[in-house]
């Protein structure tokens, strides 16, 4: 089975600032994200087969089976919560890359989307890293597409950058900072706002563009 592409990094959790209001997916409602937030919470502290149905249903305040009038099964809530982060993550970096005037400065608008898509999802990213394997196959198949494109971005921007750099150079710069970023957690003690401006200054050293 292949590996997907490793954006993310396992982060310690963390209560998420904020939902994924910016989801392509056209069926969430308030209360369907809202159990998704939680289901986050619950899959990144215990595992996803850590936490049954009837768990899930106690954290939103409903019994168990009562989930299935949002979902039509746990599988379905991994599914729709790791494919609505890896199209929400691919969609506004392509946003930041167009809205850009110079490869310089598309990089910096993904280094800056990157860093608070990880300060902001720290949950999520664990469920991603650890439960993907956990994904239905065509759930596993469009989030390791989703993230290949990902890369696809970075990686571009740096080769437009830099002509020197090889695809596979390019690809593996894009993953040193991604690793960077969302590795930062298990040592990061600052409050958000420091957290984010050392991890700019580091992404782009990394990058040599400082």
């Amino acid at each position: 089975m292949d590996a997907p592409e490793r954006v993310f990094v396992p982060p310690a959790p963390r209560l998420p600032e904020q939902g994924l209001a910016t989801t392509n997916l056209d069926l969430v409602t308030p209360r369907r994200q809202q159990i998704l937030d939680i289901a986050a919470e619950l899959f990144a502290a215990r595992g996803f087969h850590g936490v049954s149905v009837v768990d899930l249903g106690a954290a939103c305040g409903i019994t168990g089976p009562a989930l299935y009038k949002h979902f039509t099964s746990k599988d379905a809530m991994l599914a729709e919560m790791l494919v609505s982060i890896s199209e929400t993550l691919l969609e506004e970096g392509r946003a930041r890359v167009a809205g850009a005037e110079s490869p310089r400065e598309a990089i910096e608008a993904l280094i800056e989307w990157h860093i608070e898509f990880a300060l902001s999802h720290r949950a999520l990213i664990v469920v991603q890293d650890r439960d993907w394997s956990s994904l239905p196959d065509v759930a596993r198949e469009r989030v390791r597409a989703l993230q290949r494109s990902y890369v696809d971005e970075w990686a571009m921007q740096l080769r437009q950058l830099d002509r020197s750099l090889t695809p596979e150079t390019a690809r593996a710069s894009a993953h040193v900072v991604f690793g960077l970023i969302n590795s930062t957690p298990h040592s990061g003690l600052l409050p958000d706002p420091q957290m984010h401006d050392l991890l700019r200054e580091m992404a782009l050293g990394a990058l040599s563009l400082q």
